[in-house]
């Protein structure tokens, strides 16, 4: 009896300490951070590369671990090539990579002591190709290691609670790992007014514009969509009449009084931010304050409410042209190949025009081989130039170099700066920190940028934004709104929002086709079916895929033969010149069902599906078949701004033209000078007199 009672007893604690175990493992969240570095190949027998990852502050990190995504030469010696990883300029673990091929991985623990809130990450190669023991390994293209951008940090952590005000509800809501998962959304009435979902993109497109992956993104959805409820991290946005009973009790009417409110709310585990108004200008109001993260990050109370007077515009974003390459400097060691590379991001309505310079300040080591140590500089993985090191400016030297005129860099690119470091005295094995270069802090990226100015998808969603923020947007909308609606308009908005900087623009939705004036006046969307938008119908001879006469297909034009059952199956995003005004732009997002308009929206939702389409219309169907037209033979929006930029970006040929006009007037009067003095010419007129 005594030993079933305790077998009984042993049993019972080993469920209790599997219990406790198990409810302690499901607490750990894991959360994978890719690296912004592409794929790069780096070339010679001491190479480096470096890429930055961050902490978020509310994390409890238990391990952090580096999945390494690398190659190495075929030929490279497995006793003397090896690999070495740092952090924040503390190195912590080498290796010798296994010579053999294809893409080798490898998983390294990083300290959790040496992680900071932003984190730089370098990793070192010695790659030395095989020799006999009598000579010297030499540099040659076959000393490489190639880092693949699969290459992340994969964080395991527990997660700390917000406190309980703005500011911490807000790091939560706008974190990485939140949106990741889908806990963060924005929540509607069913069938949202035209102001409350007005509103609530604003709050949308102040959100993602923190989002630093093409992965992720947060959604507007109606209260009775699942993944409200399901969400730990919810943003409620109506007016007050519009509000669900339960938080409706929430709110004092007085106190709402020519006032909008953000309030706070904890329940069963989940965090709410409720934000409502008794009338719709002042809860576009109150979502502007949310769509500002200066002021979210400083909001220490749990409710805030927001007048007339109440100054939520975001403070204004000087673009000069001119960018720091890095402020905290870059400090490159040992012989071989070293690069440094720098992000930079351009309001997404300019690019590169003539006259774009990238300019270094450099120090460097004297015991360098000079006649073979150079500087290279690479915009987007293109070189624009070299220059060899020289020991007289090695204390102080300052490089400029070109960025060529016809290169488009984007809105978002690359600055890679390389160094090939060859010492005085060449050993077999490499890992001497002697030789070293440092990019200094007054190093400056220059760029003179033009406004883009095509109505093509290689330029969206830069036609509607201007100076930083949306361009007087109108959005004609579905009557009634499906999930897929929602989805569609959540889709559009979040790649609009990444590229507005600022929260100042207007933003106006509309339940049918706005008057003249509005159309005339404003860079316009229309999203939806045509039973849906009666819009879609009264543009349908304006575009490019237009449907049958009864709405019921697409039908066939010079691009594209449509089966009349296929027809039925596509989704349409098209740019067009706005009928209403030449000088605005249009984006029609539609199709037979409002699945048709989701799948077409997924076309136009993150910067890495974009940069697929360079045309004008886009066409999905129901297969995920994929297509991209461009109808347009001129793309330019505005004439008067083409004419402009085509004498700009011509202003060296048009100073050499006017040059060599002058160089011949000048010629010509010296030669007159002469004749006259000569009296040739007077001669002439003498004898014509006789």
């Amino acid at each position: 009896m005594k030993k079933k009672l305790f077998i009984t007893i042993l049993s019972m604690l080993v469920l209790i300490i599997s219990w406790c175990t198990q409810v302690k493992a499901d607490d750990i969240k894991s959360y994978t951070q890719p690296f912004q570095n592409s794929t790069q190949t780096l070339s010679g027998k001491s190479v480096s590369d470096n890429t930055y990852f961050t902490k978020i502050d509310y994390w409890d990190v238990k391990k952090a671990t580096l999945n390494l995504s690398y190659q190495v030469s075929q030929i490279a010696d497995d006793q003397t090539s090896d690999i070495t990883v740092s952090i924040n300029g503390v190195k912590f673990y080498s290796f010798r990579p296994e010579i053999k091929d294809g893409v080798q991985t490898k998983q390294i623990d990083i300290p959790l002591n040496l992680i900071k809130g932003a984190n730089n990450l370098k990793i070192y190669g010695q790659i030395l190709n095989k020799s006999d023991k009598s000579t010297v390994s030499v540099q040659t293209p076959a000393n490489w290691l190639t880092i693949y951008e699969e290459s992340n940090v994969n964080f395991q952590y527990n997660l700390k609670q917000p406190d309980y005000y703005l500011k911490s509800f807000y790091n939560h809501f706008s974190g990485a790992d939140t949106i990741s998962f889908g806990q963060s959304v924005i929540a509607v009435p069913q069938q949202p007014s035209d102001a409350e979902l007005s509103a609530a993109t604003y709050a949308l497109t102040g959100v993602t514009r923190t989002i630093a992956t093409d992965t992720d993104k947060v959604r507007i959805l109606p209260y009775n969509d699942g993944r409200v409820k399901d969400a730990d991290y919810r943003v409620i946005i109506a007016k007050y009449d519009n509000l669900p009973k339960n938080y409706k009790s929430k709110f004092s009417v007085d106190k709402l009084k020519n006032r909008g409110c953000l309030r706070l709310v904890y329940s069963k585990n989940k965090y709410t931010l409720i934000i409502t108004a008794l009338d719709d200008e002042m809860l576009q109001k109150a979502t502007r304050f949310i769509a500002n993260t200066e002021l979210m990050t400083e909001t220490k109370k749990p409710v805030k409410y927001v007048s007339s007077k109440t100054a939520t515009y975001m403070s204004s974003l000087h673009y000069d042209g001119s960018y720091q390459l890095t402020n905290q400097g870059a400090t490159l060691t040992g012989s071989g190949h070293h690069e440094e590379t720098f992000f930079v991001a351009l309001p997404a309505s300019q690019s590169n025009s003539y006259g774009s310079k990238v300019k270094l300040s450099l120090k460097y080591s004297k015991n360098l081989n000079f006649n073979n140590s150079l500087a290279i500089v690479y915009i987007n993985n293109r070189n624009i130039g070299s220059y060899k090191l020289t020991k007289d400016n090695a204390d102080n030297d300052e490089l400029t170099f070109n960025i060529p005129n016809n290169m488009k860099i984007g809105s978002g690119f690359s600055v890679r700066v390389a160094f090939d470091l060859e010492p005085s005295q060449i050993t077999k094995s490499d890992n001497s920190e002697t030789p070293w270069a440092a990019i200094n802090t007054n190093s400056k990226i220059f760029v003179k940028s033009i406004e883009k100015n095509d109505i093509l998808f290689s330029n969206y969603p830069s036609l509607f934004i201007r100076n930083n923020t949306y361009s007087n947007l109108a959005v004609v909308k579905p009557r009634k709104m499906t999930t897929n609606d929602f989805e569609a308009l959540s889709n559009i908005f979040n790649l609009i929002g990444i590229y507005a900087k600022s929260n100042t623009g207007k933003i106006e939705f509309y339940s049918q086709q706005p008057d003249d004036e509005t159309l005339k006046n404003s860079n316009v969307i229309v999203l939806g079916t045509p039973s849906q938008n009666s819009m879609i119908k009264n543009l349908n001879d304006k575009l490019y895929f237009q449907y049958n006469k009864k709405y019921t297909s697409f039908i066939s034009n010079e691009k594209l033969s449509i089966e009349y059952d296929y027809g039925k199956t596509m989704g349409t995003a098209q740019l067009l010149r706005s009928p209403y005004n030449d000088k605005r732009g249009m984006l029609v997002v539609t199709g037979i069902t409002s699945k048709d308009v989701y799948l077409a929206s997924t076309q136009i939702n993150y910067q890495k599906t974009i940069v697929e389409h360079g045309g004008d219309a886009i066409v999905v169907d129901n297969d995920n078949n994929i297509y991209n037209y461009r109808f347009k033979k001129k793309a330019d929006l505005d004439k008067k701004v083409s004419l402009k930029q085509t004498i700009h970006k011509n202003t060296k040929l048009i100073i050499y033209l006017v040059i060599a006009l002058i160089f011949v007037a000048l010629l010509a009067a010296a030669i007159f000078m002469v004749l006259w003095k000569n009296n040739l010419l007077r001669k002439d007129k003498n004898n014509e007199k006789k």
